[in-house]
């Protein structure tokens, strides 16, 4: 059976800094042409496809009028550069298959698309982002290796077989839902990763006018390599320094979230494009439904502001809303208006305010004992000596990193019994008999029970399956994944849950697993990662792979970790922050299972190695302790190390 994966590219969006893309390669013949920089982001809306190894290159699509439309060709070199030379509905596609064909020892692929959300020609990239969704087919089908620079690139010099004149930022859609600072000196390229303390609320709208992005290009180009008059000077500095001073800003309200002052930034580049460049094309960028929009006082009244999209003129505008709400009504009114509003958010990257608690197991391994009391609610020593349920202790560590929002992962027969523990308060005879500590711990429980969500796991179908019954309340944010059958212990005053989410903040938003050291006999009973350490302290790791309970050869021969040899090894330790895309790639697994009939569990290793590979995996060596009470044995010794801790604090 061919293996069959599932790709999601999205549009991409520029938010400051248009035009200078190629402006900036300008620098390859005039020194004294500053380089440029943009800030992009990639968008909720985009293209869903399945592909698949093939003896040709082949691909079916939907067209504008709703019908499906098909290309089928030999993998051959000069037959795709033709078909891609042709200007078809397929050449982009052709372009970067040739491009790959020449440069890499490839068969065929097929790609099914089967959903576009992406408006066509509106300033989205549609057309870099089929692009980069035919590298990435080519490179995850034949596992080329390529890095996300690597299949943007890939993406760009096909498109550009085509005779398209495509900016160099329009591939930053590789880069997923996620703005990045992009370089542009010459002809090299650099991007960053930019981090983003809370979500933001964006609103694209086509302006249902028209706009000649040729004719704009055409007539600033004009204006390069070489300065000849004021109005080309004007061109030079909006492009070049006046840019990079608005860039810098951007960066900083981005990295904070700060909506409003987004705002005021996109209003001062508008006006500088409006004073500086507009005269260079001023047929084409005078751009009155543009002004009109924004000039308008009620979206002056849901907005922090707004400016145009890509080359500018009459084709679409981009706002900025300060919560949700606004940004719901920005895109009712823009649609009563006439225009095809589409709202998207850039989530925050690395604020963690979410934690999801799976609780559906059985718990077969503590049987008898779980027929009476649920495994979460087992007893076990806090660190002061105190008696208390796990699952307590897990939500009291939550709660001091500052999780807002808890999910459990509960069976459908189990929903009532934590409902009537926590939604259940204590009757005023039994609180008046608590001492004081007592009764300021049940107001502690109180304000916990605010923060819990429920979620009823209907089937078990593995570990996979049941993070992803928490997709309804995780969003598209980053949320911390805790084990039910375990309590942490630190060695530090950060607590393990704020260690992890600590490594999540700083590595940009990279999904992260926290891990500690095992010995080799003892690398079975966990999930083993391999990779390296960044540095001499050996605190983040970054991964190259993950294999659950491997057997002891296959960790000696496959798992090592440099400077560790084979005495050493690094196992989960039992806190993850899983991104977004965790879930999305779960729910491709679970479709995939169900459309194929299969019995086999969904697994959360299988995603987290995809992860791993496409967009990079760390871990983080915890200084702290996982005690186990999911195995007889195991619970025994957590209550044992427990107890004497809680006699040493005491």
């Amino acid at each position: 059976m061919r293996e069959k994966m599932e790709i999601f590219v999205p549009g991409r969006l520029c938010l400051f800094g248009e035009h200078s893309d190629w402006a900036g390669w300008y620098t390859n013949i005039d020194a004294s042409v500053c380089p440029g920089k943009a800030i992009v982001t990639g968008i909720n809306l985009g293209i869903h496809a399945s592909v698949e190894r093939s003896e040709r290159f082949e691909i079916s699509s939907i067209n504008k009028e709703g019908k499906k439309v098909t290309f089928s060709c030999e993998m051959e070199e000069e037959q795709l550069l033709r078909y891609a030379e042709e200007n078809g509905f397929f050449s982009y596609c052709c372009g970067v298959a040739s491009y790959i064909m020449e440069n890499y020892r490839v068969s065929g692929i097929s790609i099914s698309i089967d959903k576009v959300t992406l408006p066509i020609a509106k300033g989205l990239s549609s057309s870099a982002a089929i692009c980069v969704l035919v590298a990435r087919a080519f490179n995850r089908l034949y596992r080329l290796r390529l890095s996300t620079n690597g299949e943007m690139s890939a993406a760009y010099y096909g498109e550009l077989r085509t005779g398209s004149r495509c900016g160099r930022l329009d591939q930053a859609c590789a880069y997923g839902i996620r703005p990045v600072s992009m370089i542009f000196d010459g002809s090299d390229i650099k991007v960053q990763k930019l981090k983003v303390e809370k979500n933001l609320y964006w609103v694209f709208a086509d302006l249902m006018s028209k706009k000649d992005t040729k004719r704009i290009l055409n007539d600033l180009n004009k204006c390069y390599p070489f300065v000849k008059d004021e109005k080309e000077q004007m061109v030079h500095d909006a492009l070049g320094k006046d840019n990079i001073a608005i860039i810098t800003k951007a960066e900083e309200a981005i990295t904070r979230g700060d909506a409003v002052e987004i705002g005021k930034i996109m209003q001062e580049a508008q006006a500088l494009f409006d004073q500086k460049i507009a005269p260079a094309s001023p047929e084409q960028l005078k751009a009155p439904k543009l002004h009109e929009i924004l000039d308008d006082p009620k979206v002056k009244e849901l907005s922090c502001g707004g400016k145009g999209v890509g080359s500018q003129g009459d084709g679409a505008v981009q706002l900025i809303a300060e919560t949700e709400e606004k940004q719901e009504a920005l895109v009712k009114y823009l649609n009563e208006r006439g225009l095809q509003a589409f709202p998207f958010t850039i989530p925050s990257s690395h604020s963690v305010r979410k934690a999801v608690i799976p609780l559906a197991g059985f718990g077969t391994r503590m049987y008898p004992e779980t027929r009476f009391v649920k495994k979460a609610f087992l007893p076990v020593f806090d660190e002061k000596g105190q008696v208390k349920p796990v699952i307590m202790c897990l939500l009291e560590e939550l709660d001091d990193a500052g999780m807002e929002e808890i999910i459990l992962i509960v069976g459908e027969e189990d929903l009532e019994a934590y409902r009537e523990i926590f939604d259940n308060p204590l009757s005023e005879e039994h609180l008046s008999k608590l001492p004081s500590r007592a009764r300021s711990y049940e107001m502690r429980m109180s304000r916990i029970k605010k923060k819990l969500r429920y979620v009823v796991q209907k089937e078990r179908r593995g570990f996979g399956h049941a993070v992803y019954q928490a997709l309804e309340y995780v969003g598209g944010d980053p949320v911390l994944l805790t084990l039910g059958d375990f309590v942490y212990r630190s060695k530090e005053a950060m607590s393990c849950v704020e260690q992890t989410v600590e490594a999540f903040k700083q590595n940009a938003g990279t999904l992260t697993v926290s891990v500690k050291p095992v010995p080799l006999d003892q690398v079975m009973h966990y999930g083993v990662l391999t990779g390296s350490f960044e540095s001499k302290e050996h605190k983040i790791l970054k991964a190259t792979g993950m294999v659950e309970k491997p057997t002891v050869d296959y960790a000696e021969d496959y798992l090592g970790v440099e400077m560790f040899g084979k005495d050493q090894f690094f196992a989960t330790f039992g806190l993850y922050v899983l991104t977004p895309k965790v879930f999305e790639l779960l729910g491709e697994e679970i479709r995939k299972a169900d459309e194929e009939g299969s019995q086999e569990e969904i697994q959360l290793t299988t995603v987290l190695n995809r992860i791993c590979e496409e967009d990079g995996l760390i871990g983080v060596n915890i200084k702290g302790e996982s005690y186990d009470v999911g195995i007889p044995r195991a619970y025994y010794e957590t209550m044992c190390i427990t107890g004497k801790l809680g006699e040493k604090d005491d």
